[in-house]
């Protein structure tokens, strides 16, 4: 039988530790604070710095009149929207022709390079067939060697068809949009694969003892449940497509048919008469659609894969 005293106290029940007692909170030193996290501050301001100086340099640039990139060392020190003015203004190079071409072969070819690549991906993850496993290996092994090779090639092959088909030969959009689609399945469609597959199977089968068929699935299903990868394949095609320059200086011949990759190399590729400023007023709006897009899409590009279908 325990007997307390009830002259004890209730701070004597408790003694603190002597660790508890001494214990002082040690003061915050800048020494301190940069070895656990101030260098990662550090970091990141110098990498930020290091991201966004050229693309200051270029807006600078596209507001100096001068036509030089030595006046334009000194950042903003005159602004001028006469470059700007004369993207517009010239006849002989038709700058709002060459954008509204990159946004229609742009835009074609990467709404098709994500509906054939789904296509196939979806073949790959869900059907079992003869051949599957070299084809997924031909597609990777296919894609190491880049399409620039067969730049030749290419040229060879749409001269010849301009002699039968003269909209899928040289100087047409429709020609070029086909040569990209030409590379749509590889590379995109393991990423897709890789991205179907994880996918539950249960899902499908579920839909399959509702009676939809394969073609049901895809379209209702499968293609919501797999909305982020086709936005980064997407994004990712478009953002080729629209800054590829060599296949499309081969293919399209005609300065009216040209995208502003090809269109806008005339204004710095004459010897004696370059305009650094104009080619870096239109550099700033050809950037525009990329970001329009990656805006459009960031919402689709940083959702969950299959949220909200399961419940």
């Amino acid at each position: 039988m325990v007997v307390i005293d009830p002259s004890i106290t209730a701070p004597e029940l408790v003694t603190p530790s002597p660790a508890a007692a001494y214990r002082v909170k040690r003061p915050v030193t800048f020494g301190r604070w940069f070895r656990a996290t101030g260098w990662r501050h550090l970091v990141a301001v110098v990498m930020v710095i290091f991201a966004v100086f050229p693309l200051l340099y270029v807006l600078s640039a596209s507001f100096n009149p001068g036509g030089s990139l030595v006046g334009s060392n000194a950042l903003f020190t005159r602004i001028d929207l006469q470059n700007y003015v004369k993207l517009f203004t010239n006849p002989d190079q038709p700058f709002a022709l060459w954008f509204l071409n990159t946004i229609l072969i742009g835009t074609v070819t990467s709404v098709c390079t994500v509906f054939l690549g789904a296509l196939a991906a979806y073949a790959f993850s869900r059907m079992r067939f003869r051949g599957r496993r070299a084809g997924l290996l031909s597609l990777m092994l296919i894609q190491m060697f880049p399409q620039y090779l067969a730049v030749v090639a290419i040229f060879l092959l749409l001269s010849a068809i301009s002699d039968v088909f003269p909209i899928l030969g040289l100087g047409s959009q429709l020609g070029l949009i086909l040569v990209y689609l030409g590379g749509a399945l590889g590379v995109n469609t393991y990423l897709m694969y890789g991205f179907f597959s994880t996918v539950p199977v249960s899902i499908d089968e579920a839909a399959k003892l509702d009676g939809a068929s394969h073609v049901q699935i895809f379209f209702t299903i499968i293609l919501r449940l797999v909305a982020p990868i086709l936005a980064v394949v997407g994004l990712l095609s478009f953002i080729a497509t629209t800054g590829e320059y060599v296949i499309a200086s081969i293919v399209l011949t005609d300065p009216n048919t040209q995208t502003l990759a090809v269109g806008l190399y005339s204004f710095v590729s004459q010897a004696f008469s370059n305009n650094w400023s104009i080619f870096a007023a239109g550099a700033v709006l050809a950037a525009i659609p990329v970001m329009a897009v990656f805006l459009a899409l960031q919402k689709y590009i940083v959702g969950g894969l299959t949220a909200g279908s399961v419940k």
